[in-house]
């Protein structure tokens, strides 16, 4: 009776072993994919690029290759670290012209071309300003600059229009001028992500670049789902399913800031006054698949912001069509094609729709 009902209970828990290998071979078959990520620290922000489907070990290496390129873009052209930018930058102080690179040449012609088109709002040739209110550097002191020094770059109003490019020489009569690809670079970094992970056979993934985004495909037939950060909360106020090809770009007043006697001071700072522009507290750009899209969708969002209340009528002028806007008083404004596509949370949030 012993051995019998040993061996009895033996087969019951081959039984039961088998039943159990089959129920997690089950589960593994059910359970759902998911992307292939890894994040990095460029562009003094966290960035994060996501694959699905096609083989991993493929995947890992055009990952590794958008982060590689991710940190030479940003040691290349580092505003204040020793770079191509400062070199040049260097020169232009001393009045002379440089001979810079073919991909640095491309660059500063498409700047002034959108700065040109953002109305001057956009420029990246404000460098000087940027350092002189502290900008220059991973941490922000509560000081104000010097005036006098704030009063002397106002009156020369220095701009990356005051470029002259002859081919690859780059000079300018005002030596005031300093470049500053803060709100450009990672918009071509998008861009570049994009034509690597598809040159690498990868037609689904999620890019982001600190709030700078681009969708390509889907997520395994399901949109790339992303959240729009209220300015003054660190939870989502909006949720948006990206397209195949779209981008979307954030400039808000409530990462790179501080404070004195309760003012904030961001760092998007106003060509026109050479100071923190305040009317605004965030704008999300969303740009339409095509050439460009990701550097559009970095550049466009700060001249609407620092254009305060009058940002419908630049947007309009810029051909961007997709705009959220919370002002400097918290009212919700948003165009009648982005408000279509937005989930706000609470579902109940006051927008102002505008044509």
């Amino acid at each position: 009776m012993t051995g019998a009902g040993h061996r009895s209970g033996a087969a019951a828990s081959g039984r039961r072993l088998a039943g159990l290998l089959a129920a997690t071979i089950l589960l593994a078959a059910c359970a759902p994919r998911v992307p292939l990520g890894q994040e990095s620290y460029v562009f003094g922000t966290r960035v994060e690029v996501l694959v699905w489907g096609g083989d991993r070990e493929k995947a890992r290496q055009a990952i590794a290759a958008v982060l590689g390129e991710f940190d030479r873009l940003h040691r290349t052209y580092h505003a204040w670290q020793p770079s191509e930018l400062t070199a040049l930058n260097d020169a232009l102080a001393a009045g002379r012209s440089l001979v810079v690179s073919e991909e640095l040449a491309g660059f500063l012609r498409e700047a002034q071309a959108l700065s040109a088109r953002g109305e001057g709002l956009f420029d990246p040739g404000i460098g000087r300003l940027v350092a002189l209110w502290g900008f220059h550097g991973d941490e922000f002191k509560p000081v104000l600059p010097d005036p006098d020094a704030l009063a002397a770059l106002r009156q020369v109003r220095p701009g990356i229009r005051d470029l002259r490019l002859d081919g690859r020489r780059v000079s300018s009569s005002r030596a005031a001028v300093a470049l500053d690809f803060g709100g450009y670079l990672k918009g071509v970094a998008l861009d570049r992500a994009a034509a690597t992970l598809k040159n690498a056979g990868f037609a689904d993934a999620l890019i982001n670049i600190g709030g700078n985004v681009m969708a390509l495909g889907s997520k395994g037939g399901t949109p790339w789902r992303v959240g729009i950060q209220h300015p003054r909360s660190p939870s989502p106020m909006a949720t948006l399913e990206l397209r195949d090809g779209e981008a979307i770009g954030t400039s808000g007043d409530y990462q790179r800031y501080f404070e004195v006697q309760g003012r904030r001071y961001c760092h998007l700072i106003d060509p026109r006054t050479g100071e923190p522009a305040s009317g605004t507290q965030a704008v999300s750009v969303l740009i339409p698949p095509g050439p460009g899209a990701g550097t559009m969708s970095d550049v466009a969002s700060k001249p609407l912001f620092v254009a305060g209340d009058g940002w419908p009528r630049l947007a309009s002028a810029m051909g961007v069509g997709q705009v959220l806007r919370v002002a400097a008083d918290g009212r919700v404004q948003a165009t009648a094609a982005m408000a279509a596509r937005l989930a706000f949370d609470p579902p109940d949030t006051k927008v102002e729709a505008l044509p």
